[in-house]
């Protein structure tokens, strides 16, 4: 049968026939053509969809390649399912996937690439099904992984596959090739994955057991961080699991094991546990240089000054560290010799560097006290040359209570004016009565007691004291108005108008001295003054005097009955306050 009788193309005739019949009309017999149709037919029933057949290329075409499989049409293949167009020739025989037959007399469709494909897919069965190792190029990177290039089609490496520890960049694998084992395929979607990390890991378990005999506790060796984690560092000790926690990486405070170590570097560690059933061991860095409190008081004697870093604040003190492994408290008390602290912040910030001085040094405790304010001289060793007893110095006042008034003399350093030093006249509930919050004023240093770091000031006593005056108006009998300001069981607390002072009259003094209310306003005669005690007694006009009831009471006929009771010392059954 010549080339046209078979239904090819030639070179000269280039028509596309649609059915076999078409082409022996002229030249055969009916009874010849349909024996002719009978044979070809039945050579289709060998013919199944969904093979692999090999074909024969009749044709190269501008949009596709034709190929005779033997059927009665020849199939159509587009032209990019190839990788090389100008390698192909007519009668090159090329394997192709049948993907369906029409009919009969129908055209085929034909895939070189599903060829492609099939044949590789049984390749990587047969990988998979013996567990074999691949070789595949890293392709590119793609959510979850990396594309892989295997025999040609894609597979998909997931991130937890690719090594034994956490890959950190994934764009570094890109380009690179490396061994594989097939774990997974998904016949219907035609899906493959893989796995790097199962080979690694059957490669790392035989490093494991080889170092776990050689390895000792107190061993020094040589690990590679792998893995940085707020409590600790994980190292590989040739291919052994390490964890040096955060706690055996300095002698001094991390807030960080990054602040100490970094990925992939080379360090030398010391084993400091091994647990052989789970193949890990425990290990520090610290553990390989001398422990900072060997020889502290050799390094820091008492008295010397030192420089260190504040790395933490408290709201008793501050801690500095002045090595690594070696941290010192000072103390809120020992930040300042003369102002009260509130708060360590009021003075130092974290990440300061500061100087200070060693107070104390308790090596068993492992505790380092310091001193900030030691750097300066104490102003309370010279402070009585600076503010003698009875200098008159300014002030101001910095806060009232009911007892006084606390008065700043220079920074940091304060006096007490007793309310009772107040005023030679008055006599006070509160200092707010004659001084105010922030009023520069003018006292007089009463006392110092250095070891307390106490001043007594006083503020009256830089005034005149009145009392010598009085006594020149305050005679016995001088009368004047007075108000009742305090009612109290043994008398009356009197304000008397002229002069402004304070008075007592005893309650045997006192005419009607139940009818009498406190506010009320009467006039009062002087029964006694005394200036060396600033006291002035006065009783009813209407009333004998202290002396004539002595007298009474001296003269009295035995026979007699007894006097009323009598005050004896008035002066001294008077309250403090009067």
């Amino acid at each position: 049968m010549t080339e046209k009788q078979t239904g090819s193309v030639t070179e000269q005739d280039e028509v596309w026939v649609d059915d076999i019949s078409d082409l022996y009309d002229e030249e055969y017999s009916e009874a010849q053509k349909k024996e002719m149709t009978e044979l070809y037919d039945s050579s289709l029933k060998e013919i199944r969809e969904g093979e692999i057949i090999e074909g024969k290329i009749v044709n190269i075409g501008p949009t596709g390649v034709a190929v005779d499989i033997g059927f009665k049409s020849e199939g159509l293949i587009p032209l990019d399912e190839f990788d090389d167009i100008k390698a192909l020739n007519r009668g090159d025989m090329i394997s192709v996937y049948l993907e369906s037959v029409e009919s009969s007399g129908g055209n085929l469709d034909l895939s070189k690439r599903k060829a492609d494909f099939m044949r590789v897919w049984e390749q990587v069965q047969k990988v998979h099904d013996e567990q074999t190792i691949v070789q595949g190029t890293c392709l590119r990177r793609v959510k979850g992984g990396i594309v892989v290039d295997l025999f040609g089609i894609e597979a998909f490496l997931p991130g937890s596959q690719i090594d034994v520890y956490p890959v950190r960049d994934f764009d570094a694998l890109i380009g690179q090739t490396m061994d594989f084992k097939i774990v997974k395929l998904n016949e219907l979607r035609k899906n493959i994955v893989l796995s790097r990390k199962i080979i690694l890991e059957k490669d790392l378990n035989q490093r494991k057991d080889e170092t776990l005999k050689e390895l000792q506790v107190g061993d020094t060796v040589e690990a590679i961080v792998k893995n940085i984690t707020d409590f600790g560092v994980f190292v590989d000790i040739n291919g052994l699991d390490g964890l040096i926690y955060i706690t055996d990486l300095s002698w001094g405070r991390v807030n960080h094991p990054s602040e100490v170590c970094k990925l992939d570097e080379k360090i030398n560690i010391q084993i400091l546990d091994i647990d052989y059933d789970k193949k890990r061991v425990s290990a520090g860095l610290k553990q390989l240089t001398p422990h900072p409190w060997d020889g502290i008081e050799e390094r820091f004697p008492e008295g010397s000054k030192v420089t260190g870093k504040v790395v933490s604040i408290t709201d008793y003190g501050a801690f500095i560290e002045i090595e690594k492994g070696i941290e010192g408290l000072i103390h809120i008390s020992e930040m300042s010799w003369v102002q009260h602290v509130k708060h360590p912040s009021a003075y130092l910030h974290l990440g300061d560097i500061i100087e200070a001085v060693v107070l104390n040094i308790k090596k068993d405790e492992k505790k380092i006290s310091l001193g900030l304010k030691q750097l300066e001289p104490d102003p309370w060793q010279i402070i009585e040359n600076k503010y003698p007893v009875g200098t008159k110095h300014k002030g101001i006042v910095r806060s009232l209570t009911q007892f006084g008034a606390f008065v700043e003399l220079e920074e940091g350093i304060d006096g007490l004016v007793h309310i009772s030093d107040l005023s030679w006249t008055k006599k006070l509930k509160h200092a707010k009565e004659i001084v105010k919050k922030g009023e520069e004023i003018e006292v007089i240093v009463l006392d110092i007691n250095k070891e307390e770091r106490r001043i007594a000031l006083g503020y009256k006593q830089t005034l005149e004291d009145p009392w010598e005056e009085f006594a020149k108006i305050l005679v016995e009998g001088y009368a004047t108005k007075c108000k009742v300001t305090k009612k109290v069981d043994k008398g009356l607390v009197l304000d008397l108008e002229e002069p402004a002072i304070e008075g007592f009259a005893p309650k045997n003094l006192v005419h009607n001295f139940n009818g009498i209310s406190e506010g009320q306003e009467m006039e009062f005669i002087v029964d006694s003054y005394n200036a060396d005690a600033r006291k002035v007694f006065m009783r009813s006009g209407d009333m004998a005097s202290k002396k004539d009831l002595e007298a009474n009471v001296v003269n009295a006929e035995p026979e007699e009955a007894p006097a009323p009771a009598v005050e004896e010392k008035p002066e001294e059954d008077a309250p403090a306050a009067e």
